[in-house]
């Protein structure tokens, strides 16, 4: 049995950005979301160009780590399991950072509703 949704869309509110963009709430979660993303994508960058300049320019990851199998492929292994860390961490946090921005406007709203 197929079961029938109805989306109800809201009228399309328009919003005093620069109002939002002074608030401390907004700011605070700007601030949060830059202490998590800049560290992140530092780290990945690092990760990742790793494996090239070290291949590229040394010998370091061609020593066997287990049997036949070199340190090359154990990094390239490692680079996709972080990959897929980092992007489970994001998704987590994005969630959080959306929770807190549907807050931000949501506090907006209704101190704008007081004014008017």
């Amino acid at each position: 049995m197929e079961q029938k949704v109805e989306h109800v869309v809201q009228p399309q509110r328009n919003h005093d950005y620069e109002t939002i963009a002074a608030s401390p709430e907004f700011k605070s979660l700007v601030r949060k979301k830059n202490n998590f993303l800049l560290p992140v994508t530092v780290f990945f960058l690092l990760f990742y160009f790793t494996l090239p300049l070290l291949t590229s320019f040394s010998t370091v990851l061609n020593k066997p780590a287990i049997g036949d199998i070199s340190w090359v492929w154990i990094f390239a292994l490692a680079q996709f399991i972080m990959t897929w860390t980092l992007c489970m961490m994001y998704v987590k946090k994005a969630n959080q950072f959306d929770t807190e921005a549907d807050q931000v406007l949501t506090k907006h709203n209704k101190s704008e509703g007081d004014r008017l």
